[in-house]
């Protein structure tokens, strides 16, 4: 049994990062490129990153289904030409049911066997969800229907911080309670940036009852104008510290780099310490700094999975 009182001491009593067994298992979030030249750079990103054994990558779909083409084409790319596990996001935005479901069937044609099933966002930054006529109106529909297509691996998103439509923090675990019992595996979180966050959430999602794996995903930040336009989009808090840590380096890529997997690796180590062990990684097509992250919590590369 983790004796976690132990871990605490450690992490704070000892460098941070010495003597980490590597003990975690990772994954890794991908986004279609729009171009040759982003496809490339995806798939330097992918290639760097296999050899830490990733338990799944997920490629991400756009607002309003936008990238629904190009999410395929990646996620059957990866599944064709490497062996790792491939998920592919799947929402409800502007599809019936019937478009919905041949989706899902193309993906299982394609070898895809996890799908991260999400209720999606309107193309308009702020609009209100609006559900298609003939479509799924919650991510919770959306589960028993992929599960009636085939025999998939679900993953659902939940949110640390509250969903910005839910009523209250209550209200949203009640809804990814509804998603799990829906008959999704596992829930992945949206990106927060204190441990106590997570924690806070972890022991009140077992107190609704919540028994599912839940995922910390882990956004490195290195553009603090990007982070806050997309923690406006899902609740998250940017501490007002971070923006004192990034002044004065809008010059310096490299230095931006060195802090945001630092302040990372950090929060991630402090995970770790209470009991975390799986990791899921925002990357932003980039390797970098998820592999630097990684390394630091102990991971060491194996045979790459290609």
């Amino acid at each position: 049994m983790l004796d976690q009182s132990s871990e605490a001491r450690t992490a704070h009593d000892t460098s941070l990062f010495s003597g980490l067994p590597g003990d975690i298992a990772v994954s890794f979030e991908f986004f279609p490129p729009k171009s040759a030249r982003m496809e490339e750079q995806l798939w330097a990103a992918l290639q760097e990153l296999l050899p830490l054994h990733p338990q799944f990558v997920s490629v991400t779909y756009g607002a309003g289904g936008s990238t629904r083409e190009r999410t395929h084409a990646t996620v059957a790319r990866i599944i064709r030409e490497t062996s790792v596990p491939a998920a592919a996001h799947l929402t409800c935005v502007d599809a019936s049911k019937a478009e919905t479901r041949a989706i899902a069937e193309q993906y299982w044609e394609a070898g895809v066997r996890h799908i991260v099933a999400l209720r999606g966002d309107a193309g308009q930054p702020g609009a209100a969800f609006v559900p298609h006529p003939d479509g799924y109106a919650s991510a919770a529909e959306l589960v028993a229907g992929l599960k009636e297509v085939a025999d998939f691996r679900i993953s659902v998103a939940a949110y640390p911080e509250t969903h910005p439509d839910a009523d209250c923090p209550q209200a949203d675990l009640d809804n990814l309670k509804r998603k799990l019992d829906a008959g999704a595996s596992q829930a992945i979180s949206q990106f927060f940036f204190s441990a106590d966050t997570f924690f806070r959430f972890r022991d009140a999602a077992a107190a609704a009852g919540i028994t599912a794996p839940i995922l910390p995903g882990i956004l490195p930040v290195t553009n603090v104008a990007q982070a806050r336009k997309f923690a406006g989009a899902c609740g998250a808090a940017i501490p007002e510290w971070m923006d004192g840590l990034f002044e004065g380096l809008d010059e310096r890529p490299a230095t931006r780099q060195l802090v945001a997997a630092t302040v990372a690796a950090e929060l991630c180590r402090r995970l770790y310490a209470g009991g975390v062990r799986d990791f899921h990684f925002y990357t932003l097509n980039r390797a970098e700094l998820a592999y630097a992250i990684c390394h630091l919590l102990g991971l060491r590369p194996k045979e790459a999975s290609q």
